[in-house]
C-alpha cells in the first residue's frame, strides 16, 4: 500500500507555479512583442520547472507499508532523497491525530509510528485517512509478528527434536555396550 499526503496538498504547492505559468502567457497576449516573447519563454521554462519540482515533492513523498516494514521515502530536491525502513518486529506504537475543521471534514490528519529502538518517531503528515492507514499498519504488523513466531516455535521444535533424538541415541549406544567387571 503506498500512503501519500492528501491531495489537497498536492494541489495547494502547485497552485503559485501553475499561476505563474498562466501569467508569463497572458502577458504575451497582452504585448504580442518579440522581445516579450522571449522573456515568457524563459518565464514559462523556469515556471513549468517550479512545477515539476513541487509536482515531485508532492508525490514522491511516501510511506510504503509492505507486509515486512514500512519504508518512509522522502525528496527533499533534485538530488537529495532519503528513505528510511522500519520493519514491524522494531514498532512499539502507531498513533493518527487529525486536527482542525478542515482535516475533520476532509478527513485527512497525521500519522506517527514510533520505533522501539531508539525511541524516534516517523511522521507522515496530512494523510488521507489516517484511521485507515493506522489499522492497516496495525494489520500488517499483526499478521508478520504471527508468522515469525510461527517460523520461531518451528525453528524450536527442530532444535528440540534433534536434542530428543541425539540423546535417545546416546542412551541407546549406552545400552549395547557391554559392562567389563
Amino acid at each position: 500500500m503506498y500512503v501519500h499526503k492528501h491531495w489537497m496538498l498536492g494541489f495547494k504547492t502547485l497552485f503559485w507555479p501553475s499561476v505563474s505559468f498562466l501569467a508569463s502567457w497572458t502577458f504575451l497576449y497582452i504585448a504580442p512583442f518579440m522581445v516579450v516573447f522571449y522573456m515568457v519563454a524563459l518565464w514559462s521554462v523556469f515556471s513549468l520547472v517550479w512545477w515539476i519540482r513541487n509536482f515531485l515533492d508532492y508525490y514522491l513523498d511516501a510511506w510504503l507499508l509492505t507486509d515486512h516494514a514500512i519504508i518512509d521515502v522522502e525528496w527533499h530536491g533534485w538530488f537529495h532523497r532519503s528513505s528510511t525502513r522500519i520493519l514491524y518486529s522494531d514498532v512499539q506504537g502507531v498513533s493518527y491525530e487529525i486536527k482542525g475543521v478542515g482535516g475533520t471534514f476532509l478527513r485527512y490528519g497525521d500519522v506517527a509510528v514510533e520505533k522501539v529502538s531508539t525511541g524516534g518517531k516517523i511522521l507522515l503528515e496530512r494523510v488521507p485517512r489516517p484511521r485507515t492507514v493506522e489499522m492497516k499498519i496495525l494489520h500488517n504488523m499483526e499478521n508478520y509478528m504471527h508468522s515469525k513466531n510461527l517460523k520461531d516455535a518451528k525453528r524450536i521444535q527442530e532444535v528440540l527434536a534433534s536434542v530428543v533424538s541425539r540423546e535417545l541415541h546416546i542412551d541407546d549406544l549406552d545400552q549395547r555396550k557391554p559392562r567389563k567387571k
